[in-house]
Protein backbone atom coordinates (compact mmCIF):
# COMPACT_ATOMS: atom_id res chain seq x y z
CA UNK A 1 0.00 0.00 0.00
CA UNK A 2 1.73 3.20 -1.12
CA UNK A 3 1.37 6.38 1.18
CA UNK A 4 -0.76 8.35 -0.81
CA UNK A 5 -3.24 4.88 -0.33
CA UNK A 6 -2.72 5.23 3.61
CA UNK A 7 -3.10 8.55 4.06
CA UNK A 8 -6.57 8.14 1.93
CA UNK A 9 -8.00 4.96 4.20
CA UNK A 10 -6.31 6.05 7.18
CA UNK A 11 -6.74 10.00 8.18
CA UNK A 12 -5.62 11.66 10.85
CA UNK A 13 -7.37 10.86 14.12
CA UNK A 14 -9.00 13.05 16.27
CA UNK A 15 -10.75 10.75 19.33
CA UNK A 16 -10.74 13.21 22.09
CA UNK A 17 -14.74 13.72 21.93
CA UNK A 18 -15.45 10.59 21.45
CA UNK A 19 -16.27 8.87 24.71
CA UNK A 20 -17.29 11.81 26.52
CA UNK A 21 -20.41 12.24 28.50
CA UNK A 22 -21.94 14.86 26.53
CA UNK A 23 -21.79 12.59 22.98
CA UNK A 24 -23.38 9.48 25.20
CA UNK A 25 -25.91 12.15 25.94
CA UNK A 26 -26.45 12.64 22.15
CA UNK A 27 -29.19 9.77 21.86
CA UNK A 28 -32.13 9.95 24.73
CA UNK A 29 -31.74 6.92 26.47
CA UNK A 30 -35.20 4.23 26.04
CA UNK A 31 -35.58 0.94 27.33
CA UNK A 32 -34.10 -0.26 24.06
CA UNK A 33 -31.63 2.38 23.59
CA UNK A 34 -30.51 1.36 27.15
CA UNK A 35 -29.81 -2.20 26.18
CA UNK A 36 -27.74 -1.04 22.66
CA UNK A 37 -25.70 0.88 25.39
CA UNK A 38 -25.08 -1.81 27.29
CA UNK A 39 -23.50 -3.65 24.09
CA UNK A 40 -21.54 -0.92 23.23
CA UNK A 41 -19.38 -0.85 26.59
CA UNK A 42 -18.29 -4.48 25.63
CA UNK A 43 -16.75 -3.47 22.43
CA UNK A 44 -12.80 -3.71 21.91
CA UNK A 45 -12.70 -0.31 19.81
CA UNK A 46 -11.27 3.24 19.91
CA UNK A 47 -14.42 4.42 21.29
CA UNK A 48 -13.79 2.29 24.70
CA UNK A 49 -10.47 2.41 24.94
CA UNK A 50 -10.31 5.36 27.04
CA UNK A 51 -7.46 6.78 25.02
CA UNK A 52 -5.73 10.12 26.38
CA UNK A 53 -5.15 12.60 24.05
CA UNK A 54 -2.02 14.95 24.61
CA UNK A 55 -2.18 18.17 22.32
CA UNK A 56 1.42 17.19 20.70
CA UNK A 57 2.11 15.75 17.09
CA UNK A 58 3.15 12.13 16.89
CA UNK A 59 6.41 11.84 16.06
CA UNK A 60 6.54 11.16 12.07
CA UNK A 61 8.09 8.07 11.99
CA UNK A 62 6.31 6.25 14.97
CA UNK A 63 2.94 7.78 13.37
CA UNK A 64 4.25 5.96 9.88
CA UNK A 65 4.67 2.23 11.33
CA UNK A 66 1.58 2.66 13.36
CA UNK A 67 -0.48 2.71 9.51
CA UNK A 68 2.25 1.17 8.05
CA UNK A 69 2.03 -2.64 11.12
CA UNK A 70 -1.60 -1.67 12.08
CA UNK A 71 -3.32 -3.65 10.07
CA UNK A 72 -7.06 -2.05 11.25
CA UNK A 73 -7.11 1.56 9.90
CA UNK A 74 -9.53 3.20 12.48
CA UNK A 75 -11.41 5.12 9.08
CA UNK A 76 -12.06 7.66 11.80
CA UNK A 77 -12.58 11.28 11.68
CA UNK A 78 -13.90 13.77 14.04
CA UNK A 79 -17.20 13.10 15.52
CA UNK A 80 -18.27 16.96 14.23
CA UNK A 81 -17.98 15.15 10.62
CA UNK A 82 -19.92 12.22 10.95
CA UNK A 83 -20.80 11.76 6.95
CA UNK A 84 -16.74 12.20 6.17
CA UNK A 85 -16.30 9.59 9.39
CA UNK A 86 -18.46 7.31 7.82
CA UNK A 87 -17.23 7.37 4.19
CA UNK A 88 -13.64 7.09 5.64
CA UNK A 89 -14.83 3.85 7.89
CA UNK A 90 -16.02 2.52 4.69
CA UNK A 91 -13.16 2.57 2.97
CA UNK A 92 -11.08 1.15 6.12
CA UNK A 93 -13.99 -2.02 5.63
CA UNK A 94 -13.07 -2.31 1.62
CA UNK A 95 -9.41 -2.05 2.52
CA UNK A 96 -9.78 -4.88 5.47
CA UNK A 97 -11.68 -7.33 2.94
CA UNK A 98 -9.40 -6.89 0.40
CA UNK A 99 -5.98 -7.77 2.82
CA UNK A 100 -7.10 -9.39 5.46
CA UNK A 101 -8.55 -13.50 5.38
CA UNK A 102 -10.01 -13.11 9.30
CA UNK A 103 -12.90 -11.27 11.03
CA UNK A 104 -11.08 -10.59 13.93
CA UNK A 105 -9.22 -8.14 11.80
CA UNK A 106 -12.78 -6.42 11.41
CA UNK A 107 -13.99 -6.45 14.80
CA UNK A 108 -12.23 -2.93 15.39
CA UNK A 109 -13.54 -0.92 12.91
CA UNK A 110 -17.38 -2.65 13.51
CA UNK A 111 -17.35 -1.51 16.95
CA UNK A 112 -16.71 2.20 16.11
CA UNK A 113 -18.99 1.91 13.61
CA UNK A 114 -21.31 0.71 16.11
CA UNK A 115 -20.14 3.61 18.21
CA UNK A 116 -20.74 6.26 15.27
CA UNK A 117 -24.08 5.46 14.44
CA UNK A 118 -25.09 5.29 18.24
CA UNK A 119 -24.32 8.66 18.32
CA UNK A 120 -25.84 9.66 15.38
CA UNK A 121 -28.92 8.19 16.84
CA UNK A 122 -29.73 5.49 14.06
CA UNK A 123 -30.00 2.44 15.82
CA UNK A 124 -31.06 0.28 13.65
CA UNK A 125 -27.22 0.79 11.97
CA UNK A 126 -25.65 0.71 15.46
CA UNK A 127 -27.54 -2.73 15.92
CA UNK A 128 -26.77 -4.05 12.66
CA UNK A 129 -22.92 -3.72 13.59
CA UNK A 130 -23.36 -5.17 16.67
CA UNK A 131 -24.93 -8.21 14.83
CA UNK A 132 -21.73 -8.33 13.13
CA UNK A 133 -19.60 -8.19 16.33
CA UNK A 134 -21.16 -10.80 17.69
CA UNK A 135 -21.55 -13.18 15.08
CA UNK A 136 -18.07 -13.03 14.81
CA UNK A 137 -17.48 -13.77 18.33
CA UNK A 138 -19.90 -16.98 18.10
CA UNK A 139 -17.98 -18.06 15.50
CA UNK A 140 -14.55 -18.03 16.93
CA UNK A 141 -16.79 -18.65 20.83
CA UNK A 142 -15.48 -16.04 22.48
CA UNK A 143 -16.68 -16.17 26.43
CA UNK A 144 -18.51 -12.92 25.81
CA UNK A 145 -21.34 -11.95 22.61
CA UNK A 146 -19.16 -8.50 22.24
CA UNK A 147 -15.95 -9.00 23.09
CA UNK A 148 -13.26 -11.02 21.71
CA UNK A 149 -9.92 -11.81 24.15
CA UNK A 150 -7.33 -12.65 21.74
CA UNK A 151 -3.40 -11.11 20.70
CA UNK A 152 -4.78 -9.56 17.68
CA UNK A 153 -7.24 -7.71 19.12
CA UNK A 154 -4.67 -6.71 22.34
CA UNK A 155 -2.23 -5.83 19.13
CA UNK A 156 -4.70 -3.42 18.06
CA UNK A 157 -5.70 -1.72 21.54
CA UNK A 158 -1.67 -1.23 22.01
CA UNK A 159 -1.46 0.43 18.39
CA UNK A 160 -4.15 2.92 19.25
CA UNK A 161 -2.95 3.71 22.89
CA UNK A 162 0.57 4.22 21.28
CA UNK A 163 -0.71 6.10 18.72
CA UNK A 164 -2.14 8.66 21.24
CA UNK A 165 0.59 9.93 23.04
CA UNK A 166 2.88 9.42 25.93
CA UNK A 167 -0.07 9.45 28.38
CA UNK A 168 -1.14 6.20 26.84
CA UNK A 169 2.99 4.27 26.61
CA UNK A 170 2.45 2.57 29.43
CA UNK A 171 -1.02 0.82 28.63
CA UNK A 172 0.45 0.62 25.66
CA UNK A 173 3.38 -1.81 26.44
CA UNK A 174 0.69 -4.21 28.49
CA UNK A 175 -0.83 -4.80 25.67
CA UNK A 176 1.56 -5.72 23.37
CA UNK A 177 3.42 -7.52 26.23
CA UNK A 178 0.24 -9.80 26.82
CA UNK A 179 -0.06 -10.17 22.97
CA UNK A 180 3.26 -11.62 22.78
CA UNK A 181 2.87 -13.66 25.60
CA UNK A 182 0.43 -15.21 23.50
CA UNK A 183 2.26 -15.35 20.26
CA UNK A 184 6.14 -14.40 20.77
CA UNK A 185 7.28 -14.74 17.26
CA UNK A 186 4.68 -11.96 16.02
CA UNK A 187 6.43 -9.33 14.44
CA UNK A 188 3.83 -7.16 14.44
CA UNK A 189 3.23 -7.34 17.92
CA UNK A 190 7.10 -7.34 18.37
CA UNK A 191 7.29 -3.92 16.49
CA UNK A 192 4.88 -2.51 18.33
CA UNK A 193 6.48 -3.30 21.57
CA UNK A 194 9.82 -1.78 20.02
CA UNK A 195 8.44 0.98 19.65
CA UNK A 196 6.91 1.51 22.65
CA UNK A 197 9.89 0.60 24.63
CA UNK A 198 11.88 3.12 22.43
CA UNK A 199 9.12 6.07 23.60
CA UNK A 200 9.23 5.06 27.01
CA UNK A 201 12.91 4.67 27.27
CA UNK A 202 13.18 8.58 25.48
CA UNK A 203 11.09 9.72 28.19
CA UNK A 204 13.43 7.73 30.92
CA UNK A 205 16.37 10.04 29.58
CA UNK A 206 14.89 12.89 29.93
CA UNK A 207 14.64 12.47 33.33
CA UNK A 208 17.58 10.82 34.98
CA UNK A 209 20.41 8.18 33.35
CA UNK A 210 18.44 4.97 32.85
CA UNK A 211 19.19 1.55 31.24
CA UNK A 212 17.93 1.37 27.99
CA UNK A 213 14.99 -1.05 28.39
CA UNK A 214 14.16 -0.69 24.51
CA UNK A 215 17.46 -1.85 23.83
CA UNK A 216 16.77 -5.59 23.15
CA UNK A 217 13.21 -5.03 21.99
CA UNK A 218 14.63 -3.09 19.25
CA UNK A 219 16.92 -6.41 18.26
CA UNK A 220 13.94 -8.48 18.80
CA UNK A 221 11.99 -6.29 16.15
CA UNK A 222 14.73 -6.48 13.72
CA UNK A 223 15.28 -10.22 14.00
CA UNK A 224 11.62 -10.68 13.38
CA UNK A 225 11.74 -7.86 10.52
CA UNK A 226 15.02 -7.81 9.20
CA UNK A 227 13.90 -5.57 6.64
CA UNK A 228 12.48 -3.51 8.70
CA UNK A 229 14.58 0.16 7.94
CA UNK A 230 12.41 1.87 10.47
CA UNK A 231 13.25 -0.15 13.31
CA UNK A 232 16.93 -0.27 12.41
CA UNK A 233 16.86 3.75 12.62
CA UNK A 234 15.23 3.64 15.94
CA UNK A 235 18.17 1.24 17.25
CA UNK A 236 20.38 3.07 15.35
CA UNK A 237 19.00 6.44 17.29
CA UNK A 238 19.23 4.45 20.54
CA UNK A 239 22.44 3.03 20.15
CA UNK A 240 23.64 6.37 19.15
CA UNK A 241 22.80 7.94 22.83
CA UNK A 242 24.67 5.05 24.39
CA UNK A 243 27.47 6.12 22.92
CA UNK A 244 28.06 3.40 20.51
CA UNK A 245 27.41 5.48 17.56
CA UNK A 246 29.72 3.39 15.03
CA UNK A 247 27.12 0.16 15.69
CA UNK A 248 24.35 2.55 15.23
CA UNK A 249 26.21 3.75 11.67
CA UNK A 250 25.53 0.54 10.26
CA UNK A 251 21.68 0.77 10.33
CA UNK A 252 21.78 3.70 9.03
CA UNK A 253 23.97 2.90 6.00
CA UNK A 254 21.64 -0.47 5.62
CA UNK A 255 18.47 2.03 6.16
CA UNK A 256 19.90 4.10 3.64
CA UNK A 257 20.64 1.45 1.39
CA UNK A 258 17.14 0.12 1.03
CA UNK A 259 15.22 1.34 -1.25
CA UNK A 260 11.75 1.56 0.18
CA UNK A 261 10.13 4.69 2.17
CA UNK A 262 13.59 6.56 1.72
CA UNK A 263 12.23 9.72 3.03
CA UNK A 264 11.25 8.20 6.11
CA UNK A 265 14.69 6.92 6.43
CA UNK A 266 16.43 10.51 5.05
CA UNK A 267 14.96 12.29 8.02
CA UNK A 268 15.85 9.97 10.88
CA UNK A 269 19.61 9.49 9.17
CA UNK A 270 19.71 12.91 9.10
CA UNK A 271 19.02 13.65 12.80
CA UNK A 272 21.62 10.64 13.88
CA UNK A 273 24.65 12.63 11.33
CA UNK A 274 23.21 16.17 13.02
CA UNK A 275 24.48 14.58 16.54
CA UNK A 276 27.24 13.18 15.13
CA UNK A 277 28.44 16.31 14.21
CA UNK A 278 28.18 15.37 10.13
CA UNK A 279 26.52 18.27 9.42
CA UNK A 280 26.89 18.54 5.75
CA UNK A 281 25.61 15.34 5.08
CA UNK A 282 22.99 15.30 7.59
CA UNK A 283 21.39 18.96 5.88
CA UNK A 284 21.27 16.81 2.69
CA UNK A 285 19.65 14.17 4.18
CA UNK A 286 16.83 16.26 6.06
CA UNK A 287 16.64 18.56 2.65
CA UNK A 288 15.91 15.55 0.59
CA UNK A 289 13.46 14.34 3.08
CA UNK A 290 11.85 17.65 3.17
CA UNK A 291 11.27 17.55 -0.87
CA UNK A 292 8.37 14.70 -0.07
CA UNK A 293 6.98 16.13 3.18
CA UNK A 294 7.37 20.30 2.63
CA UNK A 295 5.47 20.57 6.02
CA UNK A 296 7.14 18.52 8.17
CA UNK A 297 7.55 20.35 11.55
CA UNK A 298 10.00 18.11 11.99
CA UNK A 299 12.39 18.34 9.40
CA UNK A 300 11.99 22.28 9.57
CA UNK A 301 13.30 21.90 13.27
CA UNK A 302 16.45 19.56 12.65
CA UNK A 303 17.43 21.53 9.71
CA UNK A 304 17.20 24.95 12.37
CA UNK A 305 19.21 22.43 14.39
CA UNK A 306 21.88 21.80 11.58
CA UNK A 307 22.43 25.82 11.16
CA UNK A 308 22.25 26.32 14.69
CA UNK A 309 25.06 23.72 15.17
CA UNK A 310 26.82 25.18 12.17
CA UNK A 311 27.48 28.75 14.10
CA UNK A 312 28.64 26.77 17.43
CA UNK A 313 30.92 24.72 14.77
CA UNK A 314 32.49 28.24 13.39
CA UNK A 315 32.46 30.03 17.18
CA UNK A 316 34.52 27.19 18.10
CA UNK A 317 36.82 27.56 15.60
CA UNK A 318 37.24 31.43 15.86
CA UNK A 319 38.04 30.72 19.85
CA UNK A 320 34.31 32.27 20.26
CA UNK A 321 35.85 35.72 18.97
CA UNK A 322 34.25 35.88 15.34
CA UNK A 323 35.40 38.78 13.45
CA UNK A 324 34.91 39.71 9.89
CA UNK A 325 33.40 36.87 7.63
CA UNK A 326 32.78 34.45 10.44
CA UNK A 327 30.71 37.17 12.06
CA UNK A 328 28.75 37.44 8.99
CA UNK A 329 28.47 33.57 8.52
CA UNK A 330 27.34 33.26 11.95
CA UNK A 331 24.85 36.41 11.59
CA UNK A 332 23.42 34.34 8.16
CA UNK A 333 22.75 31.09 9.78
CA UNK A 334 21.44 32.29 12.89
CA UNK A 335 18.80 34.20 10.41
CA UNK A 336 18.34 30.63 8.57
CA UNK A 337 18.16 28.91 12.01
CA UNK A 338 15.32 31.22 12.81
CA UNK A 339 13.43 30.95 9.65
CA UNK A 340 13.35 27.03 10.46
CA UNK A 341 11.85 26.72 13.62
CA UNK A 342 9.59 29.99 13.18
CA UNK A 343 8.73 27.40 10.12
CA UNK A 344 8.21 24.36 12.83
CA UNK A 345 6.54 26.30 14.99
CA UNK A 346 3.49 27.64 12.25
CA UNK A 347 3.04 24.04 11.55
CA UNK A 348 3.23 23.00 15.15
CA UNK A 349 2.41 25.80 17.50
CA UNK A 350 2.48 23.24 20.31
CA UNK A 351 6.14 22.59 19.75
CA UNK A 352 7.11 23.75 22.95
CA UNK A 353 11.08 22.47 22.56
CA UNK A 354 11.51 24.35 19.49
CA UNK A 355 10.35 27.79 21.68
CA UNK A 356 13.26 27.66 23.57
CA UNK A 357 15.37 27.30 20.85
CA UNK A 358 14.06 30.18 18.82
CA UNK A 359 14.63 32.31 22.06
CA UNK A 360 17.92 31.31 22.22
CA UNK A 361 18.37 32.76 18.60
CA UNK A 362 17.01 35.63 18.85
CA UNK A 363 19.37 36.17 21.81
CA UNK A 364 22.05 35.39 19.66
CA UNK A 365 21.58 38.26 17.16
CA UNK A 366 20.25 40.60 20.01
CA UNK A 367 16.53 40.58 19.23
CA UNK A 368 15.64 40.20 22.97
CA UNK A 369 12.40 41.70 22.64
CA UNK A 370 11.47 38.56 20.96
CA UNK A 371 13.52 36.50 23.10
CA UNK A 372 11.58 37.50 26.16
CA UNK A 373 8.03 37.13 24.11
CA UNK A 374 9.05 33.75 22.79
CA UNK A 375 10.14 32.47 26.51
CA UNK A 376 6.68 34.33 27.78
CA UNK A 377 4.48 32.23 25.43
CA UNK A 378 6.10 28.84 26.34
CA UNK A 379 6.09 30.07 30.19
CA UNK A 380 2.66 30.27 30.69
CA UNK A 381 1.85 26.86 28.52
CA UNK A 382 -0.24 24.60 30.51
CA UNK A 383 0.38 20.60 30.52
CA UNK A 384 4.11 20.78 30.41
CA UNK A 385 6.52 17.67 31.52
CA UNK A 386 8.63 17.84 34.38
CA UNK A 387 11.46 17.89 32.62
CA UNK A 388 10.62 20.34 29.82
CA UNK A 389 9.50 22.85 32.54
CA UNK A 390 13.38 22.63 33.76
CA UNK A 391 15.02 23.06 30.80
CA UNK A 392 12.45 26.42 30.54
CA UNK A 393 13.60 27.14 33.48
CA UNK A 394 17.17 26.82 32.97
CA UNK A 395 17.42 28.45 29.48
CA UNK A 396 15.17 31.31 30.47
CA UNK A 397 17.62 31.66 33.81
CA UNK A 398 20.71 31.95 31.28
CA UNK A 399 19.09 34.41 29.07
CA UNK A 400 18.34 36.36 31.96
CA UNK A 401 21.84 36.26 33.32
CA UNK A 402 23.67 36.00 30.35
CA UNK A 403 21.85 38.14 27.97
CA UNK A 404 19.58 40.82 30.74
CA UNK A 405 22.40 40.81 32.81
CA UNK A 406 19.50 40.10 35.18
CA UNK A 407 21.29 38.17 38.06
CA UNK A 408 17.97 38.62 40.55
CA UNK A 409 15.51 37.12 37.47
CA UNK A 410 18.53 34.45 36.62
CA UNK A 411 18.07 33.14 40.24
CA UNK A 412 14.76 33.39 40.25
CA UNK A 413 14.44 31.18 37.69
CA UNK A 414 16.75 29.06 38.80
CA UNK A 415 15.32 28.15 41.89
CA UNK A 416 12.34 27.36 40.11
CA UNK A 417 13.44 24.64 37.99
CA UNK A 418 15.41 23.26 41.59
CA UNK A 419 12.02 22.98 42.80
CA UNK A 420 10.59 20.27 40.28
CA UNK A 421 11.75 17.64 41.89
CA UNK A 422 12.18 15.03 38.75
CA UNK A 423 15.97 13.93 38.63
CA UNK A 424 17.17 15.21 35.92
CA UNK A 425 20.43 16.32 33.33
CA UNK A 426 18.76 19.57 33.12
CA UNK A 427 18.44 19.75 37.30
CA UNK A 428 22.01 19.12 37.53
CA UNK A 429 23.13 21.62 35.01
CA UNK A 430 20.89 24.42 37.00
CA UNK A 431 22.43 23.70 40.37
CA UNK A 432 25.78 24.03 38.87
CA UNK A 433 25.36 27.32 36.82
CA UNK A 434 23.11 28.17 40.33
CA UNK A 435 26.06 27.04 42.48
CA UNK A 436 28.75 29.27 40.03
CA UNK A 437 26.52 32.43 39.88
CA UNK A 438 25.83 32.38 44.15
CA UNK A 439 29.45 31.91 44.68
CA UNK A 440 30.51 34.77 42.26
CA UNK A 441 27.65 37.02 43.88
CA UNK A 442 29.27 36.22 47.51
CA UNK A 443 32.37 37.27 45.96
CA UNK A 444 31.15 40.44 44.51
CA UNK A 445 29.35 41.14 47.99
CA UNK A 446 25.88 41.01 46.19
CA UNK A 447 22.71 40.55 47.89
CA UNK A 448 25.07 38.50 50.73
CA UNK A 449 22.12 36.94 52.64
CA UNK A 450 20.23 35.51 49.90
CA UNK A 451 23.38 34.69 48.01
CA UNK A 452 24.65 32.50 51.56
CA UNK A 453 21.05 31.62 51.56
CA UNK A 454 21.20 30.03 48.13
CA UNK A 455 24.35 28.01 48.61
CA UNK A 456 22.86 26.63 51.56
CA UNK A 457 19.81 25.18 49.59
CA UNK A 458 22.61 24.04 46.90
CA UNK A 459 24.89 22.62 49.53
CA UNK A 460 21.72 20.93 50.95
CA UNK A 461 20.07 19.26 47.79
CA UNK A 462 23.73 18.02 47.00
CA UNK A 463 23.36 16.19 50.64
CA UNK A 464 26.49 18.16 52.46
CA UNK A 465 25.07 19.25 55.36
CA UNK A 466 28.16 20.78 57.74
CA UNK A 467 28.35 23.32 54.52
CA UNK A 468 24.59 23.99 54.25
CA UNK A 469 25.17 24.83 57.88
CA UNK A 470 27.78 26.68 57.36
CA UNK A 471 25.98 29.36 55.02
CA UNK A 472 22.96 29.15 56.29
CA UNK A 473 24.71 30.70 59.50
CA UNK A 474 26.12 33.17 57.44
CA UNK A 475 22.96 34.50 56.48
CA UNK A 476 21.36 34.63 59.81
CA UNK A 477 24.49 36.38 61.31
CA UNK A 478 24.06 38.83 58.37
CA UNK A 479 20.46 39.51 59.02
CA UNK A 480 21.06 39.80 62.77
CA UNK A 481 24.09 41.99 62.12
CA UNK A 482 21.87 44.00 59.80
CA UNK A 483 18.81 44.46 62.72
CA UNK A 484 21.72 45.57 64.93
CA UNK A 485 22.34 48.45 63.09
CA UNK A 486 19.01 49.24 62.32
Amino acid sequence: MTDQDKNKVTPKTDLNNLNTDKNMKAVQLGPKNGQTQESLVQLRCHFAWELLFEDIEMPDLENRIFFLFSKQPTGLCEISENQEALESLKEAEDLISRNMTSDVRSLVTWGNYAWLYYHMGRLAEAQAYLDKVENTCMKFAAPSCYRMECPQMDGEEGWALLKCGRKNYERAKACFEKALAEDPENPEFSTGNAITMYRLDSLNMATETSEAFCLQPLKEAIRLNPEDVYIKVLLALKLQDLGQEADGEKYIEEALNNTSSQTYVFRYAGKFYRRKGCLDKALQLLKMAQQATPSSAFLHHQIGLCYKAFTIKIKRAANWQCRGQDRENVHRLVHLAIYEIEKALMLRPTFKFAYIELAGMYAEIGQYTKAEDTFQKVLYMKNIDNHLQQQIHYHYGHFQEQDKKSADKAVTHYLKGLEIKTTSRTREKILTTLEKLAKRRVHQNVHMVESFSTLGFIHKLKREGSEALECYEKAISLVADFNRVI
